[in-house]
């Protein structure tokens, strides 16, 4: 027991919470995108719900929030318990990579010994046990040596929109983790098809554990370039000139996720497989197929709806109106005040250039 109690002092998690989510457009806007928001009317956005999560894992203190600085001021209402301190606001977007490396820095700074659960803020989980026992089990794994650690998770489907992990050989001394054989990053349908087929690939879920020594070890051996940076900054961690610093450097860091840079390169990263109920929720088509449907495959996000011959729709609006539809067959419905998105699902990925179509047209106030 002591050992455990111990061990979670050191226990830190990073959430990442910057993203835009352009592809939920009209609801996820460059001023609210969707980790703030309440997408299945249980009183909680998705940032709420992963922060929730974490609370049996680590202390609430050891929660970092790592942000867009327009996001300060949400995140301060969302989540009032978080310490101003613990919310790390970037001044400009430059991908995980980054973000990962700072928030590893700023906790090495408070904590040597820390390990860290590094987490997207915008993702379902239903298997809330199952999660928290990886979590634990993952945490375990990563404070015993020089590892790094990604959570692997079984497709039900060749998506062609996540990365592929593919397992390695099994380590007899830690059930369900493997060492990772390579990566694949979203694959065309033909080699999903094939990757699924196999049994050997899983999804890469984008959540990571590591120690922080471990981390920055890496980004000096695999991203030089943004471990200069930041170490350039190792004298201002955890003090009140760490921001004016981040203000400086962050804007000039390469613009890489955390799998190129870090996790595509190392010898030492390994996969945690898991079934936890879950999706990323990229997308209207993710967020239809974990939402509840009616006998015609139709859902419909928190409004009334008179459909006639309408089929594997999703409706979501916004206030009180009523919609009345017919004839929709495979379609997004989306309605906010001053935006209707009615668009095929099966051409949902052209949604962020319609968003930049939007913008230019029309001006900043509708995205």
């Amino acid at each position: 027991m002591e050992k455990t109690l111990e061990n979670r002092a050191h226990r830190y998690c990073v959430i990442m919470c910057g993203g835009v989510g352009s592809r939920f457009w009209p609801f996820s806007r460059t001023d609210m995108p969707k980790q703030f928001l309440d997408f299945f009317g249980t009183g909680r956005s998705l940032l709420q719900l992963t922060y929730d999560r974490m609370l049996p894992i680590v202390d609430p203190d050891n929660i970092i929030l790592v942000t867009n600085s327009a996001y300060r001021d949400i995140i301060r209402r969302q989540l009032p318990d978080v310490k101003e301190s613990n919310i790390l606001c970037e001044p400009a977007r430059r991908n995980t990579s980054p973000c990962v490396c700072w928030g590893a820095h700023h906790i090495y700074a408070l904590d040597p010994e820390a390990s860290i659960v590094t987490l997207p803020s915008d993702h379902l989980i239903l298997r809330e046990e199952e999660f928290r026992h990886t979590m634990l089990e993952g945490l375990a794994f990563v404070e015993g040596g020089d590892r790094l650690l990604t959570v692997g998770l079984k497709p039900n489907s060749p998506h062609t929109g996540y990365g592929y992990i593919q397992l390695g050989n099994k380590l007899e001394e830690y059930p369900g983790i493997l060492k990772v054989k390579s990566f694949t990053e979203k694959p065309n349908l033909e080699m999903a098809q094939l990757f699924l087929s196999t049994g050997e690939f899983y999804w890469n879920s984008g959540m990571f554990l590591w120690r922080a020594d471990s981390i920055l070890k890496a980004f000096a051996e695999h991203a030089p370039e943004t471990a200069a940076l930041f170490d350039s900054g190792e004298k201002f961690y955890g003090t009140p000139e760490e921001t004016d610093f981040i203000d400086k450097a962050f804007p000039n860091a390469p613009a890489i996720s955390i799998d190129y840079a870090i996790m595509e390169k190392a010898s030492n990263v390994y996969v945690k497989t898991a079934d936890l109920g879950w999706s990323d929720l990229g997308s209207w088509k993710a967020l239809y197929d974990c939402s509840p449907k009616n006998r015609d495959g139709n859902v419909t996000q928190n409004c009334n709806v008179l459909e006639h011959e309408c089929e594997n729709t999703i409706f979501a609006v916004e206030g009180d109106k009523i919609v009345v539809a017919a004839g929709l067959r495979d379609y997004i419905v989306a309605d906010t005040e001053n935006a209707l998105l009615i668009y095929p699902v099966a051409q949902e990925q052209r949604i962020r250039q319609v968003v930049n179509d939007v913008k230019s047209r029309f001006g900043e106030e509708y995205v």
